[in-house]
């Protein structure tokens, strides 16, 4: 039976991390309207506090499984906020697709290194197979040409996986990923993106003209192109298993903070918003709807448990990942704008964070798959349906 009741040893590692989140919070603000400047690696707070996920690896056999509690407390860090941390970890969805694809040599050569992932493009978002980045092999150099928006990481990274096509008659069995390194002749940051949300996270846009890389960057090293089958995509895709449930998470903390900041102000104006299962038709329509939300956020949380405790057994969660993913997105959403109506007039104020949150969580349903991109991936495994079948 799966169980969630969270040890001792679980219940201080979260604790710390909100602790971390509520002095991130006093910065949140600042870098929300100074989108231009980057959030510190480590705030001035951290030298006189150990880091709350070291808590985390301190595990007993008891305790809630890695996978399972990191995302516990991925929610717990955003419930501060999304963009500042106490201290700024390395890595990014790069470093996942390098862990997922790569060799053993390509880990151990380029796992240090804080790695993005560059695969949406002007013409080319939600259908990840039609990327027109080109990648042609050279000797013993790749050569790139195309461009890439919206990279999460962007600047900050010292490198990013490419998505590129080698051959595009051959349609999704023709893209490869690849390894850039910043510095790379032809690689060009353009400029960071300018957003509703998320506004101090680093997003930005690349160009490629004519970027040399060596042959041995290519991840996985296979440069075959297979005729009658994905090939090497469906070995990239899967990196999105591992993350998915993870940008749930994400956006599922923002939602549980506006509802923190709910629920204290609704207290405050006399709403008893502690009692529970009188139903609908006997107590308060305000109460009422806060209620909804409440189970609405708890509901989307199991979704992400689920698919990560399914990782954490080494089972597949292809679909579980993606029934996490539209859950999540589409429930934040509706938390945040249901706590938004709630407070009325109080809650769109630039005096508290509860807009920001509203304006935070939209890309939970948008990054690494859309909602709508969800639900076909959930029709195609549980109806069967192919590729063409649901166009």
């Amino acid at each position: 039976m799966i169980d969630f009741t969270l040890t001792e040893n679980d219940q201080k590692a979260l604790a710390a991390v909100r602790a971390e989140g509520l002095i991130a919070r006093k910065y949140a603000r600042h870098f929300d309207e100074n989108e231009h400047e980057f959030p510190p690696d480590e705030l001035a707070e951290a030298k006189d506090r150990p880091p709350a996920f070291a808590l985390m690896l301190q595990r007993k056999p008891e305790d809630t499984p890695l996978g399972t509690m990191s995302m516990l407390m991925t929610a717990a860090q955003t419930w501060g906020d999304y963009s500042v941390r106490m201290r700024r970890g390395k890595g990014g969805l790069g470093n996942a697709a390098l862990q997922a694809a790569g060799t053993a040599e390509q880990k151990q050569k380029w796992g240090h290194l804080t790695l993005a992932m560059a695969i949406t493009e002007p013409g080319c978002g939600s259908d990840p197979s039609a990327v027109q980045t080109t990648a042609v092999l050279d000797g013993d150099e790749w050569v790139l040409n195309g461009e890439k928006i919206f990279v999460t990481t962007g600047c900050r990274a010292e490198g990013v996986i490419v998505w590129a096509t080698i051959d595009k008659s051959a349609g999704r069995a023709g893209i490869k990923s690849f390894l850039v390194e910043k510095g790379a002749p032809g690689f060009i940051v353009a400029h960071k993106e300018k957003k509703l949300g998320i506004r101090a996270d680093d997003t930005a846009a690349y160009v490629f003209q004519s970027c040399r890389i060596p042959r041995g960057n290519l991840l996985g090293g296979d440069e075959t192109v297979p005729k009658e089958s994905s090939g090497g995509f469906r070995g990239v895709m899967a990196t999105f298993n591992m993350t998915r449930p993870a940008v749930a998470a994400l956006g599922l903390g923002m939602a549980e903070a506006a509802l923190d900041f709910t629920r204290e102000e609704l207290r405050k104006a006399g709403f008893d918003v502690d009692t529970y299962g009188a139903g609908p038709r006997a107590t308060n329509a305000v109460v009422a709807r806060f209620h909804e939300l409440e189970a609405l956020h708890d509901a989307a949380l199991l979704t992400v448990l689920r698919a990560s405790w399914l990782g954490d057994q080494r089972k597949p969660n292809n679909l579980e990942a993606s029934i996490a993913k539209a859950k999540g997105g589409a429930a934040v959403r509706e938390i945040t704008q249901g706590c938004l109506e709630l407070l009325g007039p109080f809650g769109v104020s630039r005096e508290h964070l509860i807009e920001k949150w509203f304006r935070d969580v939209r890309i939970t349903d948008i990054y690494e798959g859309t909602g709508q991109i969800q639900h076909l991936i959930i029709a195609r495994t549980i109806l069967g349906y192919g590729r063409e079948e649901l166009r």
